[in-house]
């Protein structure tokens, strides 16, 4: 795999610890501001909203120059955006912080997404794709942790001073090592947003809702829920987020392998399980052990949908796919925005800090439903085809397997 890759991983891994660092000191935030906890889920519903935005209108701009310094650009807002959190004096500011790092975050992997497919043979796309969300795992598994514990320990302000740092490594990396390969083959908008033409790109923009989502609903609360439920510590919370973040390192390659040989069965094998999962988290959050177990099984599940989901829409808009791509990073963040909010709405409602998992199992499982009915549409599509094909063939007077 090239070495641009890598540059591709930092520059991951910087946008992973910000997104997910939040949930690790949510409480402490809550209380600097004097909010309550659900009033600072905004800081995790703002982030994702601010990707959906930003991921179609700043990957349009960027049609007009490369995708290196396209990127490099993304990295440095999300450095502005970090810093304006570490020193923001009220909740508001820091909220409007936590939207100008979020605008970078759907670009950036959209760009990337397509960058690291180019580098590679096709056989190895769903692969590259892969090792470039290797940096958002891995920061699950050390900056996410750590975050937590500096902000635990030194206050949430110094996390965030230390991610925009990491904004700063990753964009050095990209600087270094993503070659300078001029602007996009296919610059035109037009062409771009003619993609969204087929039916199969909006269904895969749905699962990504509907599947991360539920992820999402679970592991936004994640602190309180394993505080106040399975009886944990604060400061156990971070070990807790390390093996979510184990889980979604091993989720996200098993996802890409297995996503470049039986695309659709692994995406609803993955579908399938997370929803159960989450469903059965309910239960097993009030044990201390079982609570950690199941914990790592929904990061693992909830990432090994992501390589899938990724290529399947750079399949389906193979003519124009970076503003897709694009998109679709800010789908899988839009369903962290619902998530997050159907997470808060149902803990407000008095169900108790477990009640959003089970919001979780209905979202990955109407994920579940919708992935059935793309794959369907996918074979009555490629028999269509056939028989035209095989009919055109028949015209000419020529055996349709000689056509190739």
């Amino acid at each position: 795999m090239p070495l641009a890759l890598l540059a591709l991983a930092i520059g991951a891994f910087g946008i992973g610890t910000t997104e997910f660092v939040i949930m690790g000191v949510l409480p402490e935030v809550a209380g600097d501001f004097g909010v309550s906890i659900p009033t600072a889920g905004w800081l995790v519903s703002g982030y994702a909203l601010g990707v959906v935005v930003g991921a179609p209108l700043l990957t349009v701009l960027g049609t007009k120059v490369s995708r290196k310094k396209m990127l490099m650009f993304l990295m440095g807002l999300f450095v502005v955006g970090n810093a304006l959190s570490a020193f923001a004096p009220t909740f508001g500011v820091m909220l409007i912080g936590r939207v100008i790092a979020s605008l970078a975050h759907g670009a950036f992997f959209g760009i990337g997404s397509v960058v690291a497919a180019d580098l590679v043979a096709p056989e190895k796309k769903a692969s590259a794709i892969s090792l470039m969300f290797m940096g958002l795992t891995v920061a699950n598994i050390v900056g996410v942790p750590l975050g937590t514990y500096i902000g635990q320990a030194a206050g949430w302000r110094v996390t965030f001073v230390l991610v925009a740092s990491l904004g700063i490594v990753g964009l050095l990396g990209l600087a270094k090592l993503v070659p300078e390969a001029g602007r996009p083959k296919s610059p035109d908008v037009r062409a771009e947003f003619a993609a969204f033409r087929n039916v199969q790109v909006w269904l895969a923009l749905a699962m990504t809702v509907l599947g991360y989502g539920g992820v999402f609903a679970a592991i936004t609360y994640i602190t309180p829920m394993m505080t106040e439920v399975a009886g944990y510590s604060a400061g156990a919370v971070t070990w807790l987020l390390v093996l979510f973040g184990v889980g979604m390192f091993l989720g996200n390659l098993l996802g890409g392998r297995f996503a470049d040989r039986t695309l659709m069965p692994m995406l609803f094998t993955a579908l399938a399980a997370l929803s159960a999962t989450l469903l059965l988290f309910t239960a097993t959050a009030h044990d201390k052990a079982l609570a950690a177990i199941t914990l790592t099984l929904i990061g693992a599940l909830g990432f090994a949908t992501v390589p899938p989901l990724q290529k399947w829409v750079l399949d389906q808009a193979s003519a124009a796919p970076t503003l897709a791509s694009a998109v679709n990073i800010g789908a899988f963040n839009l369903g962290n925005a619902l998530a997050a909010w159907l997470g808060g709405v149902v803990i407000s409602a008095g169900l108790g800090y477990t009640s959003p998992n089970w919001i979780g199992a209905l979202l990955s499982g109407s994920a579940l439903l919708l992935a059935f009915l793309a794959a369907a549409l996918d074979r009555r599509t490629r028999t269509t085809t056939g028989r035209v094909v095989a009919v055109s063939a028949a015209a000419d007077g020529v055996p349709a397997t000689a056509r190739h």
